[in-house]
């Protein structure tokens, strides 16, 4: 089991070559944050900036896409005890979905870090994120599982591959999907009448998860580079 498990990790370094731009400097200081405004202030400026920023989501969705279900449903998550997160999902009929949470609808210190994370979920959709990721899941299943075959592992230790290699392919491109969202997403919100650099200092306020081996998420510098990156080329 480790020989297949030895094999499959190199054979996911020569794979996974990351397509994103080098880390920048540090993310510039945002300032203080603001105290977290009330729940009702909160609920009125989310549906503020989901009025503007859903119809523009919509639009390059079809434009970008084809046969993919472009009607967002964008709410807040009824939990109130949830952590502060947002999250793209799809509905059971495969309408797009983007959840807030209501701790996050209060800590944003504005309404450009607001629209900046509401259009990177949006981002995720259009892009087939979870599809992709589900695909990349399969795929390593698949290979880790018939690697240990291969190697004539028993039942056991085949389907301990199958879960390993389905959790380290649903890994491997996550980096990236992150700034392919972040570079979609500073479009969608800036389209939408906000300023995603405003909007991306966010990521300075939010633990930075570093540049983890199988992360989910890329070090916090890089994906502010992505949005600078992003409206250098659209002031072009």
């Amino acid at each position: 089991m480790k020989q297949v498990a030895s094999v499959f990790a190199v054979l996911l370094l020569a794979g996974c070559v990351s397509t994103a731009p080098p880390q920048s400097a540090p993310i510039p200081d945002p300032g203080r944050a603001s105290a977290p405004v009330s729940s009702q202030h909160a609920e009125v400026r989310f549906r503020q900036v989901a009025s503007r920023i859903e119809p523009v989501a919509e639009r390059e969705c079809r434009r970008r896409t084809q046969g993919v279900n472009c009607d967002f449903l964008i709410r807040i998550d009824p939990n109130k005890k949830a952590p502060s997160n947002a999250y793209q999902s799809l509905s059971k009929s495969g309408r797009p979905v983007i959840t807030m949470t209501q701790a996050l609808t209060r800590n944003v210190n504005n309404t450009d870090e607001l629209a900046f994370v509401m259009a990177h979920e949006a981002a995720h959709h259009i892009q087939g994120h979870l599809a992709r990721r589900a695909q990349n899941a399969a795929a390593g299943a698949v290979i880790l599982a018939g690697l240990a075959t291969i190697a004539g592992s028993g039942p056991n230790d085949i389907s301990a591959a199958q879960d390993l290699g389905a959790f380290v392919g649903g890994r491997s491109y996550s980096k990236n999907f992150e700034l392919e969202a972040d570079q979609l997403g500073t479009v969608i919100a800036y389209n939408a009448g906000y300023d995603p650099l405003t909007g991306a200092l966010y990521f300075a306020r939010v633990p930075d998860p570093g540049d983890r081996f199988l992360g989910t998420h890329p070090p916090n510098a890089q994906r502010y580079y992505a949005v600078q990156d992003t409206m250098a080329q659209i002031g072009r």
